[in-house]
């Protein structure tokens, strides 16, 4: 079946072609709007840091764990209703929340203020991706999943390069502040049609699979993930190349700025484009690539993720040594391509290694592991380290600290998935095993 075949599902629902690429293009949205709301604050860091006088290891906290800490730790109970109740709903009202909390932390007084801001978005957008993975899974069968992953994972690159190309001229032209007003207030508008025009798809849709209704706990769940060597490597494995990413991403601009002399309007534009570009490129031709590649062998999608990751840590080098904004840039947009390629195929796996009434949870349990490592610990140590070496290097802290980051990290990652290839097939086979 293509991917725009129309769906036969289960007790008579059937969901027509134009209704499955709606929803998936309406889901590619708001997962542009969670990223444009989580990384504005990127762009606006060296502005927040100039007026509320803080060092880099408290705007760490602000940019990675602060968030990290709820939305990651949130993702699980509420994947638990996920599993339960209507996804669609749930994907409406955290949009609400996350939306809202956005454009409260324009009018933060101190940066208390605006960490609690950030805790109220993570809390809110800890209610996108379970649900959402889950609808995705019943809207398109397994050989098209990691296909659809990937085309819904182009809401990370939208979002960002949105994030900077609106934050870095707004915070230079208007302020920091009216940036989180401006993203923030749209996607209020746009959880409306979420709730009233998606269509809420019946579980084993695109298998063919009778939901027998059982609601296994979150300790099933956790414990039936625990049994498959593949998901425990990949979980790891998705972990380290997020720490590297959300590291980059986040302190990406505070180099530019220390190191080149670059102004947040051109920065936002170069590297909202190289994000935007670059990075789609990488999710959605990761995605494709990936199916492609697994029709022969699921573990050589794996062997991919080695090969894109190993790449990864050999273009860290030449990013952060070099001695003018425009090399650094061209690496960086060849480094972006291949970094995002893991992220598809880690959530489809994750799909395909579970039973039905199981994969929202699983799904908020690879992102808690993911956002765990890589937004709770990225930016933060990578502050932490830069404040310590700033002592030796002053401004050139933030490059050697990115530097030191990348080098340890990125064979790390792709390890984790070398050894996640070895157990894929075997654990895909026991799906249906308790």
């Amino acid at each position: 079946m293509s991917i725009g075949d129309t769906a036969s599902i289960n007790r008579g629902q059937t969901i027509t072609t134009g209704a499955r690429r709606y929803a998936l293009i309406l889901l590619v949205i708001v997962y542009t709007f969670n990223f444009i709301d989580r990384y504005i604050l990127a762009i606006l860091l060296p502005a927040i840091k100039t007026e509320f006088a803080v060092d880099d290891r408290i705007l760490g906290f602000l940019a990675g764990s602060a968030f990290a800490l709820f939305y990651a730790t949130l993702g699980i109970p509420i994947a638990l209703i996920a599993d339960r109740s209507n996804r669609r709903n749930l994907i409406a009202l955290a949009l609400v929340i996350w939306s809202g909390m956005t454009a409260l932390s324009g009018i933060a007084t101190n940066i208390i203020h605006l960490i609690l801001a950030r805790i109220g978005v993570g809390i809110g957008e800890a209610g996108c991706s379970p649900p959402a993975h889950s609808m995705i899974a019943d809207y398109f069968p397994p050989e098209q999943r990691s296909t659809a992953m990937g085309i819904y994972t182009l809401g990370i690159s939208f979002g960002i390069m949105i994030a900077y190309l609106a934050g870095g001229w707004v915070v230079e032209n208007i302020g920091w502040r009216e940036a989180f007003f401006i993203v923030g207030i749209p996607g209020l508008i746009l959880a409306l049609f979420v709730r009233f025009t998606i269509i809420e798809p019946q579980r084993g849709t695109s298998e063919n699979i009778t939901d027998t209704g059982d609601r296994p706990s979150i300790i099933t769940v956790t414990r039936f993930l625990a049994g498959r060597k593949s998901f425990f490597h990949m979980s790891i494995g998705a972990g380290l190349a997020s720490f590297l990413g959300y590291s980059i991403i986040s302190f990406y601009p505070s180099f530019l700025v220390r190191s080149f002399s670059m102004s947040l309007s051109d920065i936002g534009i170069y590297l909202g484009l190289i994000l935007g570009i670059a990075g789609g490129f990488g999710y959605a031709g990761g995605g494709y690539i990936a199916d492609k590649i697994g029709q022969r062998k699921i573990r050589y999608s794996f062997q991919s993720i080695v090969v894109a990751m190993l790449l990864v840590w050999i273009l860290y080098f030449p990013i952060f040594l070099a001695n003018n904004e425009k090399w650094s840039l061209s690496f960086f947009a060849i480094l972006i391509i291949f970094s995002n390629v893991y992220l598809p195929t880690t959530f489809a796996q994750t799909q395909n290694l579970v039973p039905l009434r199981m994969r929202a949870v699983a799904s908020a349990l690879i992102l808690f592991i993911i956002n765990s490592i890589g937004l709770g610990f990225g930016p933060l140590l990578t502050g932490i380290l830069s404040d310590y070496l700033s002592t030796v290097y002053s401004n050139e802290s933030m490059r050697y600290s990115l530097l030191i980051i990348g080098a340890v990290i990125g064979p790390w990652a792709a390890f984790h998935y070398f050894i996640a290839s070895k157990y894929i097939e075997h654990d895909l086979a026991r799906v249906y095993e308790t």
